[in-house]
């Protein structure tokens, strides 16, 4: 029975009726039987023929197809549910991604740039509707990969982000990281355009004023959410590189130019967030995730296959053998 529905469920409120026929049956069929009194029965010897113990039997087909006809009744019937739907507004979201070299920091395990990896990847994976592009920026900022719908292209593409300072100056250049996302969105046709903002540093580099780029996001309708990834106090920042290639560490203070974060989320209209762990940015992805809901639009179709007549062809076979017998074997039955 599964997948079956009944289209009028309110007719097995009949089944009610069955305890009253049993016991209807059971309190008048002595009396529906003809009677001899005699003065003694030492004459008859032995019980009732086998024919007149499986009389009941009719009762019980009458029954079984009264049953048989309530479930037509109530119309059985599978249902075999598609679905299709189609994204009505749509979002644009270009995430720009701090990669200087102190994102390699130790406060967030194993560091905050791997942490901020792994959350990143499940927001992308949730955004099954959206668009999404990604720039990465330290002193200099690039798109590495323009907003795209293949969440497989992101994926893998932000999953190889890394530091390197002979690919990219090292320094903390929001102004120009800012920039560089809105040009890959400012021209969008899509409902909302948001830019997720991540840095764990103060902007030391770039030629891009970040209080201007983000007067040009709210020309543009753009909405910036600023990420402070870091947590209070001191943490383990890679300072040099030893001989075998490895990065040296030592506690220095954690600095993030709150202040301008939340200037630039307040201008466009978004929201400044602190990440302070990996639980910590977890919930802030997650934030982000229910604040940009983007509207989908959905089509059930519903295909029934009547499963009644069945039902209708037992309960005529019952009571046809019922017949059957009443006029045969137990037509002389008194």
């Amino acid at each position: 029975m599964k997948n079956i529905t009944f289209l009028h469920p309110e007719f097995f409120w009949l089944f009610l009726v069955l305890p009253i026929a049993i016991a209807w049956y059971w309190f008048t069929n002595k009396k529906q039987r003809a009677t001899l009194k005699i003065s003694s029965i030492k004459s008859f010897k032995g019980s009732a023929t086998l024919i007149a113990k499986l009389q009941p039997l009719l009762f019980v087909l009458r029954m079984l197809a009264l049953s048989a006809i309530i479930v037509a009744l109530a119309r059985p019937r599978s249902v075999d549910v598609s679905s299709k739907s189609r994204t009505t507004k749509g979002i644009d979201i270009v995430m720009a991604i701090d990669v200087s070299g102190s994102m390699l920091a130790k406060d967030l395990k194993p560091n905050r740039l791997e942490a901020l990896k792994r959350v990143a990847a499940e927001f992308v994976e949730d955004r099954i509707n959206d668009r999404i592009g990604l720039v990465v920026y330290a002193g200099e900022s690039y798109t590495r990969t323009p907003v795209t719908s293949d969440k497989t292209v992101i994926l893998q593409s932000l999953k190889t982000v890394e530091y390197d300072d002979s690919i990219i100056a090292d320094g903390t250049g929001i102004g120009v990281g800012l920039a560089t996302a809105i040009n890959r969105i400012k021209d969008s046709k899509a409902k909302s355009r948001i830019i997720i903002l991540l840095t764990d540093g103060v902007n030391n580099s770039g030629t891009i004023d970040p209080r201007m780029a983000a007067d040009i996001a709210k020309e543009y309708g753009i909405k910036v959410y600023t990420i402070g990834i870091g947590t209070n106090g001191m943490a383990p920042f890679p300072y040099a590189k030893a001989p075998n290639g490895k990065f040296l560490y030592q506690n220095m203070k954690v600095e993030i130019d709150e202040k301008l974060m939340k200037e630039i989320a307040k201008t466009t209209d978004g929201k400044y967030f602190r990440a302070t762990s990996n639980a910590k940015l977890k919930e802030i992805y997650t934030e982000i995730n229910k604040l940009e809901k983007t509207e989908v639009e959905e089509k059930k179709y519903f295909n029934y296959d009547e499963k009644y007549q069945p039902f209708v062809w037992l309960a005529l076979f019952l009571l046809f053998i019922e017949v059957l017998l009443k006029n045969t074997i137990f037509k002389g039955l008194v």
